[in-house]
């Protein structure tokens, strides 16, 4: 929602001061100078990344619509959902959850947690690293590592979109010069007729550069932004998850080791300790 406000902000602020200083409207629709332009950064864009990140882009531009993937409820459910595991494995050992970690789709452990359970990156992420410490194989520090870099993996591949827009923004400005050099070029090709036409040429040269600096800072190059932001709160359920385990194998409490997971979220996100308490004081 914020995103399209942004949007609508950016137009009406630009046309509206235009406008404002007794400028016409129908000057600035060159559909030719966008053609140029959307044209020939759509296809530079296709040349410099491959499909993965290319689709990555077109599906990561509606989810920005929709918001934070992860709400405050949704950071409870995972905190609840560790705390539900490392009791069970606390109690019974690390072997009563084995079948838990094998088979997340029919585990009456995960079941009741049903919008995590359909998040495919979270529970395998999870059930991953469950399944190394059911291993009994690694210390905490070698756990941590290796979560490590498996979160610096995802996180490198979840700003790949962020990373491509960002340099399709930055080409714009470049493709609208491109635009306005050959509006001059058509501009010195009809020197000697009428003033008004060759005046015509040159305002549709201009707003090339106009509408190539518009679209890379205005819009592309935001979009770029927030999907980055979109991605580091999505890292954030990782990091949550990973210190929640790596603190159990150290040897800290289950209610300890959610308190170490909840204390990394971001104050708009992070529940109170009290109402976290309280919400698995009812799961004892």
């Amino acid at each position: 929602m914020f995103i399209i406000i942004g949007f609508i902000v950016v137009i009406g602020s630009v046309l509206g001061g235009f406008v404002l200083s007794h400028g016409q409207l129908g000057a600035l629709w060159q559909p030719y100078e966008l053609l140029i332009i959307g044209g020939a950064a759509a296809g530079a864009f296709l040349v410099a990344n491959p499909l993965k990140v290319v689709k990555a882009c077109l599906g990561g531009i509606p989810r920005l619509l929709k918001g934070s993937h992860y709400k405050k409820s949704d950071y409870v459910d995972i905190l609840a959902m560790l705390y539900d595991v490392l009791m069970k494995a606390r109690r019974e050992g690390m072997m009563a959850i084995e079948r838990d970690v094998d088979e997340p789709q029919t585990s009456e452990l995960f079941q009741k947690y049903p919008k995590l359970l359909a998040d495919k990156p979270l529970m395998e992420f999870t059930t991953d690293c469950l399944r190394l410490m059911v291993s009994g194989n690694f210390e905490a520090h070698e756990l941590e590592q290796v979560l490590d870099i498996e979160l610096e993996t995802h996180s490198k591949e979840a700003d790949e979109p962020a990373h491509a827009l960002q340099v399709l923004a930055d080409s714009l400005p470049g493709f609208g010069i491109v635009a306005a050099v050959l509006g001059i070029v058509i501009t010195m090709a009809s020197i000697g007729g009428e003033a008004s036409e060759i005046g015509h040429h040159v305002a549709a040269a201009l707003v090339g550069t106009f509408l190539g600096i518009l679209l890379g800072y205005g819009f592309v190059g935001p979009l770029a932004a927030a999907m980055h932001h979109h991605a580091q709160e999505e890292a954030k359920a990782f990091e949550v998850i990973k210190m929640a385990l790596v603190s159990s194998v150290r040897g800290y409490a289950p209610s300890v080791a959610v308190e170490f997971a909840r204390k990394l979220l971001f104050s708009d996100m992070r529940p109170a300790f009290a109402d976290l308490d309280a919400h698995l004081r009812g799961k004892r």
